[in-house]
């Protein structure tokens, strides 16, 4: 590989990818889970990333971008029926805990992650996949394509849904706004229906919520004086805000379909045998 990708033991083992024109800098663990865990974007780290917890494996990660597939939230026992069978799938599903492949993108422009299937995932998930993320750095933003496909050659439909959990960096909670959110939400932690302004107005305290698409959603860090906005595009236009003090960070997440989507069937996404879909966002930095 070119100098544009190479690896690194420190401060842990990873691949970095700097960008041949901006010198814009991602840092990645592709073997857990696909993780991005560094986007230096214009001399500046936007991702929060927890080095110490990140160390201990028989911990979830708290930070970079981790990979929600094939659900995004949990399940009622962890468990999806099928025509075939029962599913059997844990919160946020397992691509964030598997490692992926990793390749530098023709053009240099980026990196490639890839995942697909094993006897493991089939045990729980009876699916052949292929999932393909093309991660850029673009000149002050970053932009993220997942292309999902359903790799049998026969059998039912691929129920899936797919979603980021991006930390981002932020100064002080207290003084941290989000822009561009619809007025009505659906509070995670009472799992029950809310106002946006009441959620927002206890980001230092801890929140976890959803809101519907109604266009780019932008996180103000007051304090810094910058802001950060995230593109979507349908179906990957759902927003999760997530807080977890005193962690000076903000999860800013698209999801394609709220918790237990592929039960209820609210903004489900299936892919018949042969069939693949390309979901994208984008974050653009100010």
């Amino acid at each position: 590989m070119a100098m544009t990708l190479r690896q690194s033991s420190t401060p842990y083992a990873h691949w970095e990818y700097v960008h041949p024109n901006s010198g814009d800098r991602l840092r990645l663990v592709p073997e857990r889970g696909g993780l991005v865990t560094e986007w230096l974007c214009n001399g500046r780290e936007l991702l929060y990333f927890d080095q110490l917890r990140f160390a201990d494996p028989t911990k979830s990660v708290r930070g970079g971008i981790p990979v929600l597939f094939p659900i995004c939230g949990n399940l009622p026992g962890d468990r999806l029926p099928l025509t075939s069978g029962e599913a059997t799938l844990k919160q946020h599903g397992f691509a964030r805990d598997l490692p992926w492949q990793l390749e530098l993108l023709e053009d240099q422009s980026g990196v490639r992650l890839s995942l697909i299937d094993t006897d493991e995932t089939r045990s729980h998930y009876p699916f052949h996949f292929r999932v393909e993320m093309v991660v850029r750095p673009l000149s002050g933003a970053l932009e993220v394509a997942a292309t999902i496909c359903n790799a049998n050659e026969g059998g039912e439909p691929m129920p899936f849904s797919f979603g980021l959990h991006p930390y981002f960096n932020v100064t002080d909670l207290s003084r941290t706004h989000i822009e561009g959110l619809a007025p009505k939400c659906f509070n995670h932690l009472e799992m029950s229906d809310a106002e946006t302004s009441g959620q927002l107005s206890r980001l230092p305290e801890g929140v976890d919520f959803l809101t519907r698409p109604i266009g780019a959603v932008s996180l103000v860090d007051e304090a810094a004086g910058t802001r950060l906005q995230l593109q979507h595009q349908a179906p990957m236009d759902l927003t999760v805000v997530w807080t977890e003090p005193p962690r000076s960070m903000v999860c800013l997440e698209p999801w394609t379909g709220p918790r237990q989507s592929l039960i209820s069937g609210d903004r489900k996404l299936t892919l018949t045998p042969g069939e693949s879909l390309t979901l994208s966002c984008r974050y653009a930095a100010s």
